[in-house]
């Protein structure tokens, strides 16, 4: 059966949640009607003329795009506007289009995964960490026999849940007292007498935005007239979900033989591979980021990395970041640092019973990068090098 588009938008974003994107992000679908089929789906890094042609020639219902074609602000998408005639060729074709950007590099699978497996990175953590969703630590007093009563009313309003796992508790029974007094309505015991009873102690988590949803449902189904409970905000703390990965190699080398193993297994671009840093420098601990990467070298050196692979590295900043003791960078390009997470999109999006695409050819828009025989060559020599030459 043939899933509409809907069923493949519930999919990606399963495993690409949108709230992950960055504030300033256009991620999700950007043309299409949500109950057509999209049966076929091309994968790509870049939404071009080129890869249009592709998906309307594959009879694609869907482009899946890494980066967002809508990014930059426009004014008009008319036919004649560059990103216009894209999307009106695919409105024709009946080709929606949804991009997965930030949220597939900081989902887990997610961009710098695929290209931390490729590189051949073990037990790999978040480079740049989202923090963990905020939780209470609730802790309620409740007479045993009521105990399940207020549990059940405590997981219904969205206590109790961690990760795939609901319904968790901890309990002890203790001994609780108090003396009724005033206008005390007790439900047990009676006014003026100190009672005991004994009493479970109930622990549970629960997300700090349902705090007010969690305590109206202890009250209600709490049997005291003043239930006895405490709230804990816990410490905030790291997710394992983020921008980048660190990770170490089953074996140290070097910078030299790193860059030429990454060389080997990144996907080729027009323009080469290049490092900064002691070519013999002892390479175990890997820091990479697929994309632009270098507001995240400052994390590479906080973990430790030897060597931080991303994309797009520029002159100034890696060498003020060397100078300052970062780890080794390498460029691999913004391209060859992405592609990788097709492979692993479309293996996705199989999963929702689609046929998949991957677009293989770059589309990185340098192209053309002659390498000479003798890479002196076409270096000019600098005036001073020979001042008694000079006219």
């Amino acid at each position: 059966m043939t899933p509409s588009l809907r069923t493949v938008i519930d999919t990606l974003e399963a495993a690409y949640p949108p709230h992950l994107a960055e504030p300033w992000d256009a991620v999700g679908l950007v043309c299409g009607d949500p109950d057509e089929p999209a049966g076929t789906v091309l994968v790509c890094v870049d939404v071009t003329d080129e890869v249009v042609d592709a998906a309307i020639e594959a009879g694609a219902g869907l482009i899946l795009a890494h980066h967002p074609l809508l990014l930059r602000g426009v004014e008009s998408v008319a036919a004649d506007t560059p990103k216009g005639r894209l999307l009106h060729r695919l409105i024709r074709a009946r080709c929606a289009l949804y991009s997965a950007h930030t949220n597939a590099d900081k989902a887990r699978p997610g961009v710098s995964d695929a290209l931390a497996r490729l590189l051949g990175l073990e037990e790999t953590v978040p480079l740049v960490p989202e923090p963990a969703a905020a939780l209470d630590k609730w802790v309620v007093m409740v007479p045993e026999g009521s105990a399940d009563q207020v549990s059940e009313a405590m997981f219904a309003a969205g206590a109790g849940a961690l990760g795939d796992y609901r319904d968790c508790q901890w309990s002890v029974v203790g001994t609780g007292q108090f003396l009724p007094v005033d206008a005390a309505r007790p439900a047990i015991g009676a006014l003026g007498e100190l009672t005991r009873i004994d009493e479970a102690r109930l622990e549970m988590v629960a997300p700090r935005g349902r705090r007010g949803a969690v305590l109206q449902a202890l009250r209600f189904a709490h049997p005291y007239e003043e239930p006895a409970f405490d709230v804990f905000t816990q410490a905030a703390l790291d997710s394992d979900l983020g921008l980048g990965r660190v990770g170490r190699l089953a074996r140290p080398t070097t910078l030299r033989a790193f860059t030429e193993h990454a060389a080997a297994v990144l996907p080729r671009a027009a323009w080469p591979i290049r490092a900064a840093g002691d070519p013999d420098t002892v390479v175990q601990t890997v820091a990479v980021c697929g994309g632009a990467g270098d507001s995240a070298i400052g994390a590479a050196t906080a973990a430790g990395a030897d060597v931080y692979l991303t994309g797009d590295l520029r002159h100034h900043v890696v060498d003020e970041s060397l100078r300052a003791g970062s780890p080794a960078l390498i460029d691999a390009g913004h391209w060859a640092t992405e592609f990788p997470w097709c492979g692993d999109a479309a293996e996705v999006l199989a999963g929702a019973g689609c046929r998949t695409v991957v677009y293989q050819r770059p589309t990185d828009p340098f192209t053309l990068a002659p390498v000479p025989d003798d890479p002196s060559a076409g270096v000019p020599e600098h005036p001073a090098a020979h001042p008694d030459e000079r006219p």
